[in-house]
């Protein structure tokens, strides 16, 4: 076992590395020119689960829209939400606008600058305040992400499974003690930075590695095999009918989601949950149809013969579009002009982009 001094050179080595690693390799992105804590919070609450390249222009779009946290918080819900539509995890988007109500609203538009201050707000976990403390404010609180884990598994050998108590805590111990003695926001983004290019997850280029010399997964022929997860919970198939009503006065409709759950406050199509697949047959008989439409006399066709399955952390929607021609509607609804003004789920919006009102 190597001395806690042979340790700790070999990690000041490690840190060293990839922070001039990272002054030649790090990407041009727009929340990297400042240490704004309203734009750097904007941008780590996107990428939470997205990646860059994806996340990109919905950060531009929202510093557009909301250039200021006032401007965030004065916004209405649905117009935030329509904004995010397609990102995914709409909860992020919620929990977005109900902080920048509070820091508006409560803290006169000061956000808190230490990390424990930080934690305190909806919406943001270690990770992020660990993120906006070091970078806008320079505490020395370490980030562990992703590619933050994949890196320190990798380079030390850790088998610990990261989505584990133990993974969780060792992990975060590590990084803290890896931290350089200045300049901790551009080590964390340097080391993120790191995983992203260089130490990726599938197929890393190990022979340009600049760590290759003491890194244990290369050494020991693991690369492939780390980080170590915890198998997720079992998946759940669900069966969605959504009923698209076209009336003959150019009307549909379109819910809103109340409940807890998936999409909570984006609008969908009537739906209908089954069991199983439905068939045409089948589908005609179904009761729920039937006290939904309340006698209303409809012709229909199904839009998609192959089901289309949407794929969420832990189940899987497979969804049918019923087109259904009505003289008039059961409710009120909603001109076709009026349907992309909604914000709505991916799966729904790429629905409405193909289907010709």
């Amino acid at each position: 076992m190597p001395s806690r001094y042979i340790l700790k050179a070999l990690n000041m080595s490690f840190t060293k590395t990839l922070t001039n690693w990272y002054s030649v390799h790090k990407r041009n992105l727009p929340w990297r020119a400042t240490q704004n804590p309203y734009r750097i919070w904007l941008s780590e609450i996107i990428l939470q689960q997205t990646q860059v390249t994806q996340g990109l222009p919905y950060y531009e779009a929202f510093v557009s829209y909301f250039s200021t946290v006032f401007d965030l918080a004065n916004a209405h819900e649905e117009d935030v939400l329509k904004l995010w539509q397609g990102l995914g995890y709409y909860s992020r988007a919620r929990n977005l606008h109900h902080t920048a109500k509070h820091i508006a609203n409560d803290l006169n538009g000061v956000f808190p600058n230490t990390y424990v201050e930080l934690l305190k707000l909806k919406g943001i976990g270690d990770y992020t305040a660990s993120a906006i403390a070091s970078i806008c404010f320079n505490e020395k609180q370490a980030v562990v992400d992703g590619n933050v884990y994949r890196v320190l598994s990798r380079y030390f050998g850790i088998d610990t499974a990261i989505n584990s108590s133990k993974g969780i805590k060792d992990f975060k111990v590590l990084a803290q003690s890896l931290l350089p003695q200045t300049n901790f926001g551009d080590y964390n983004q340097a080391i993120m930075e790191f995983g992203a290019k260089q130490c990726k997850p599938k197929s890393p280029n190990c022979l340009i590695c600049p760590l290759q010399e003491t890194c244990t997964a290369l050494k020991t022929n693991t690369v492939e095999l780390l980080p170590v997860k915890l198998k997720k919970t079992k998946l759940t198939k669900r069966y969605f009918n959504f009923l698209v009503l076209q009336a003959s006065n150019n009307r549909t409709i379109l819910h809103k989601r109340t409940g807890k759950g998936i999409w909570h406050n984006l609008y969908e199509f009537p739906l209908v949950e089954t069991t199983k697949k439905l068939t045409m047959d089948v589908f005609r008989d179904n009761n729920q149809v039937k006290e939904f439409l309340n006698g209303t006399d409809f012709d229909f066709r199904l839009y998609n013969d192959k089901e289309i399955i949407h794929k969420l952390s832990h189940q899987h929607l497979y969804t049918q579009f019923w087109i259904l021609d009505v003289n008039t509607l059961p409710e009120v609804g909603i001109a076709y002009s009026e349907i992309n003004k909604l914000p709505v789920p991916k799966l729904i919006g790429h629905f409405i982009e193909s289907f010709d009102f």
